[in-house]
């Protein structure tokens, strides 16, 4: 970097696209509180509330899917705008909702925009940030997924606290829903001052307006150095066909960023997250302190998110996100054995904090970094939206599977499971994840070229 000013742009502009973090993390958690109010209005069977919560995903698959197809085509920023759009209509139309499958229509509009934003977000922030730093603003789209998911859980609480339970069963849980306009209007006017990518400016011919960017990134030496090397790495590449990701090298990339994608979803988060004031009512909590619990757990994500952020770049991906996932583990047992032997519940508290803390200093934030930094430019929208697709379908079968798992096999099981597939993680990320920072993004492409695609972790 060289100068401050030149700092401060680059942070604003992650921000800015960083902000589709809380239209995520706003949607996963404003949803933990409406179901409690849903299941008694619909009397729904945990089929039907899984379908509800998971429907936004369904939608999220298919906005993921084509984002990176369009995004290629009209831009990362374009793109982008249409997605806060889309998601304060969805909201609005929630709030509105008449029926349950008029509610679960506009879940599903909500999760195609969210689906496009997830994807080319973190792309965007990829391809804008300086290598030294990539990893902290990567963090941003995850860090403002906490907030999102944080400050939802005060809503809710805010919003139960408000009147009678009678009040919020006919009318609180629209005011849950209905909150989001305000996110996702906010995002497409912040969305209005930022620039488009440089890689794909690049790409596109619009060289000048790609190098003034850089300079206002990185200082003019630097920039030319990048630009260069931008233009280096797309002219070495002739295809943008979807079958390159089969290439040798380029395969393993794939499924990497696939593994990662799946990682940051099944590992059991999201269930805590979806079904927080559930899981803490069914083990003693009460009278709204369901609510007060799961706004706790907002919190030390928060916490924990900006730890993360602040050791990502020194630390490196691979350290933390195997000292995470063995914790993660550890927490799983003990959380599983809190049902098992009915101990009270505010060691299950305590121990998903921990289980928490652990998520945010690795599989919350890194997957979202590490994916779009492994791949090549002239491929990279597509790919995350790949792997993308994977972490929305995988986030659909929690959010669908989980009440099930629950009230038929039991609390013990649910989490003891969780714990093995954080052990997984654990054997994964040992084993197959590089390490890839300080690293700038062309560099980072030549790990997976067919003759160098062996590296020293």
């Amino acid at each position: 970097m060289k100068s401050k000013q030149s700092l401060w742009y680059i942070v604003l502009i992650a921000s800015a696209a960083g902000m589709a973090g809380f239209l995520y993390g706003f949607d996963t958690a404003v949803i933990s509180g409406a179901i409690t109010f849903l299941q008694d209005l619909y009397d729904l069977s945990p089929a039907m509330e899984g379908i509800i919560i998971s429907s936004v995903m369904v939608g999220g698959v298919i906005g993921v899917g084509i984002s990176g197809f369009l995004s290629d085509r009209m831009g990362r920023k374009k793109i982008l705008m249409v997605s806060g759009i889309i998601f304060a209509v969805s909201a609005l139309w929630s709030a509105l909702a008449g029926s349950v499958l008029s509610l679960i229509l506009a879940r599903f509009l909500g999760g195609l925009g969210i689906g496009f934003a997830s994807a080319l977000s973190v792309t965007y922030i990829a391809e804008c940030a300086p290598p030294a730093i990539r990893g902290r603003l990567g963090s941003m789209y995850q860090l403002f997924t906490i907030i999102g998911i944080s400050g939802t859980f005060y809503i809710n609480l805010a919003v139960a606290n408000s009147g009678t339970y009678q009040w919020g069963l006919e009318t609180g849980w629209r005011w849950m829903l209905g909150y989001g306009v305000i996110p996702g209007i906010l995002f497409f006017l912040l969305l209005i001052f930022i620039p488009e990518s440089p890689r794909f400016l690049v790409k596109n011919k619009k060289t000048e307006e790609a190098l003034h960017t850089l300079q206002r990134i990185n200082g003019r030496e630097t920039a030319q150095k990048e630009l260069n090397s931008i233009q280096a790495s797309i002219e070495m590449e002739t295809s943008t066909s979807i079958r390159e990701l089969l290439r040798p090298g380029l395969r393993k990339a794939m499924l990497l960023g696939i593994f990662l994608a799946l990682f940051n979803q099944v590992i059991g988060m999201n269930a805590v997250t979806y079904y927080g004031p559930t899981i803490f009512r069914g083990i003693g909590f009460e009278n709204n302190t369901e609510f007060l619990a799961t706004s706790l757990i907002g919190t030390v994500q928060v916490i924990f998110t900006i730890v993360a952020i602040l050791l990502i770049d020194k630390a490196g991906r691979k350290k933390l996100m195997a000292v995470g996932s063995s914790l993660m583990a550890l927490f799983m047992v003990l959380i599983g054995s809190v049902f098992y032997f009915n101990i009270d519940g505010i060691w299950a508290l305590i121990f998903i904090m921990g289980f928490t803390a652990a998520f945010c200093i690795s599989m919350g934030p890194i997957p979202w970094i590490m994916i779009p930094e492994i791949f090549p430019n002239y491929l990279r929208a597509k790919a995350v939206g790949i792997a993308t697709m994977f972490l929305w379908a995988a986030n659909g079968a929690i959010g669908q599977f989980t009440p099930m798992l629950i009230n038929n096999a039991g609390g013990a099981f649910t989490f003891w499971m969780f714990a093995a597939i954080c052990f997984i993680c654990f054997i994964f990320v040992m084993t197959i994840v590089p390490e890839t920072k300080n690293r700038t993004l062309e560099e980072i492409e030549t790990i997976w070229k067919p003759d160098k695609r062996y590296i020293n972790y």
